[in-house]
């Protein structure tokens, strides 16, 4: 992708159903766990790179010795930081004490993060807040065992100020308004209350608290504290817990918004937010790994037995389309092929863009996102060539010399590696306040293989804020002299912000948006903004469902043609020597490519929870208003 764009988070849970000893045996190591965990971790570093945490629980501990263990970082390498301190500590326990070594027992009882359940995380940093603090898991401690709570996820809540009035109105005192500390109080609240019933129930039975304490973890029901915590939830979320005790869940939205996928055997339970992650680390087959459905849970008891849970009744199927286009890891079997498609539907708007000329067309890619697509359009171009190649051989009804047939099949798509990013600048460039001035550097290109009636044909992921494009990538090609510049994103127009944990809140900052301003003042029709502006005002005090999204009034009075052709204007300037076209993938050809992940609403502003209609009418009051605060 061109525009760097942050997105919240991976997840990662590992619980062992077998004691440490038979992993000591079968694979060297009482660490297994903590290992696995690892890999996990490093293999979703694309989900988040600002911070990371881990956090594990030992099972059937004595009184007096640390069950729970914590480590988070927001280190340059976070994920490294994190098993650099853990494999630290681990090493220093086992120098100091060198009876240790070969006694599991011994290692579980002293050593921290040695146990058998491990919870993961890891985030980018959003809207400046990428203190530890904001790092998860977060942890709400208590001295009852099954009153302790440890919470992640990937997930963004369009409703948290309803969410922190009602906690207000429990009778809590939420030391903060966030979304993440929201939720944890609110499971938290629940799960105090189930602790409290029971225990009060084996009481009138005879039980003392020693006594009740293994009787608490028995009864003790994650689905009913789950169901009464999420009712009032709004957003996209896959969030998982850890009790005290050693029971641990992890819960998926019911739109199916965030990702979650499981995998079980004899051995484990693992949960994580890609597929691949666990077929690598676990070394599985994909059909072994399974999909969470919307709206349930898979709840792992401390008696390692496993279930998956109906906790929310699930709504209209409309998982995250962009985890398919660039979030989630190309590795996936279905993503490749998904990502491939998106580059082949693309080539008829392409070829006629290039008016059918591949043979003075250069194809390329913004790296690295953008390869796999550019693949499925290369396969396209192959085959319209073959098309071509086996028409003019026809045409020439068997008359044409060897060397003329030569020259006819040896015609190939003309594929380049143009454009090079220099991935440490980027890094800089990314924490620095004049980023703006310095992204021209970003990318390198290939000098010497474009000629000036040449077109160059670059196909990008998406396109979001256009920064990078313009400041860079557009004005690097135009130094090549190509005759025409096609950028060709494999993603359509973003035209809404999103609020389900991917980090586009602003209106103003989607170059989409500011296409149709620019249009609205082209044919006199700019007082659209202000009547939109009215309308979202008069909506603040109504209730979610009864929201409706006016901002895309501000679009329909042009089509996407119109649009694109604004944006090329947009990120082109004076400058600019080469004719330059932008091409966006359709929304038709989107859902076609992608049948399983048809949530579009950062696309079409259709958005799958009540909450998100009431976002994008803030987003927008807020940039009327010119205020940069967050709309959720």
């Amino acid at each position: 992708m061109s525009d760097f764009l942050k997105h919240e988070c991976g997840i990662a849970l590992i619980r062992l159903l077998k004691p440490l000893e038979y992993y000591k045996e079968k694979y060297g190591t009482a660490f297994y766990g903590v290992n696995k965990m690892y890999l996990m971790m490093e293999k979703q570093h694309n989900r988040g790179q600002d911070g990371a945490g881990f956090s594990s629980i030992k099972l059937n501990t004595k009184p007096g010795e640390r069950y729970i263990s914590r480590v988070r970082s927001i280190a340059q390498q976070p994920i490294q930081d994190i098993f650099s301190q853990i494999n630290g500590r681990i090493n220093k326990e086992m120098t100091e004490h060198p009876e240790y070594k070969d006694n599991i027992e011994l290692q579980k009882a002293n050593i921290p993060y040695i146990g058998e359940l491990f919870l993961g995380h890891v985030r980018y940093g959003t809207f400046g807040k990428n203190s530890v603090e904001s790092v998860h898991p977060f942890l709400r401690q208590n001295n009852w065992m099954h009153r302790n709570l440890i919470v992640a996820g990937n997930f963004n809540m369009t409703n948290v100020s309803e969410l922190f009035n009602r906690l207000v109105d429990l009778g809590q005192h939420p030391k903060e308004k966030a979304d993440t500390i929201t939720i944890m109080e609110k499971i938290g609240h629940f799960l105090d209350d189930s602790v409290t019933k029971i225990y009060k129930d084996l009481k009138k039975k005879g039980y003392n608290k020693r006594e009740a304490s293994p009787k608490i973890a028995e009864l003790l029901s994650v689905s009913k504290i789950l169901k009464k915590a999420s009712k009032d939830w709004d957003g996209g979320y896959a969030m998982a817990g850890l009790l005290g005790h050693g029971d641990s869940f992890v819960l998926r939205d019911p739109a199916g918004i965030r990702p979650a996928y499981y995998y079980k055997d004899d051995e484990v339970v693992v949960v994580a937010s890609e597929r691949p992650v666990i077929q690598t680390v676990f070394n599985v087959e994909f059909n072994d790994v399974k999909e969470l459905e919307p709206g349930h849970a898979i709840i792992t008891k401390s008696s390692g037995k496993t279930a998956i849970k109906k906790i929310i009744e699930p709504l209209e199927r409309k998982a995250c389309s962009f985890e398919r286009i660039y979030f989630s890891r190309g590795s996936d079997a279905e993503i490749y092929q998904e990502r491939k498609e998106l580059g082949k539907l693309l080539m008829p708007k392409v070829l006629e863009a290039i008016e059918g000329d591949t043979k003075n067309s250069v194809f390329s890619y913004i790296p690295n996102t953008a390869e796999t697509s550019f693949f499925g359009m290369i396969e396209t171009v192959e085959e319209h060539l073959n098309s071509e190649k086996t028409k003019a051989i026809l045409a020439g009804g068997g008359k044409l010399s060897k060397q003329k047939v030569i020259d006819i099949l040896s015609e190939r798509p003309r594929i380049e590696k143009i454009a090079i990013k220099d991935v440490k600048l980027r890094t800089f460039i990314t924490e620095d306040s004049s980023r703006d001035d310095l992204v021209e550097h970003v990318y390198d290109v290939t000098y010497g293989v474009i000629k000036p009636t040449d077109n160059l044909v670059i196909i990008d992921d998406s396109i979001v804020r256009g920064t990078t494009l313009k400041k860079s990538i557009v004005k690097m090609m135009d130094r090549l002299n190509p005759k025409k510049i096609v950028v060709v994103s494999s993603a359509p127009q973003i035209r809404y912000p999103d609020c389900y944990g991917i980090d586009m809140a602003n209106l103003e900052s989607l170059v989409a948006f500011r296409a149709a301003l620019a249009l609205l003042k082209d044919t006199n029709q700019y007082h659209l903004v202000e009547e939109v502006y009215k309308k979202c005002k008069a909506q603040l005090d109504l209730a979610d469902a009864d929201i409706e999204n006016f901002v895309k009034e501000i679009y329909n009075p042009f089509t996407a043609e119109e649009i694109s052709n604004k944006i090329a204007e947009l990120l082109s300037d004076s400058s600019v020597n080469a004719e330059v076209n932008i091409i966006f993938q359709s929304i038709e050809n989107l859902h076609k490519a992608c049948p399983k992940n048809l949530g579009d609403w950062y696309f079409t502003g259709n958005y799958p929870t009540v909450g998100g209609n009431r976002v994008v009418n803030k987003a927008f009051i807020n940039f009327y208003e010119g205020n940069k605060e967050r709309a959720y």
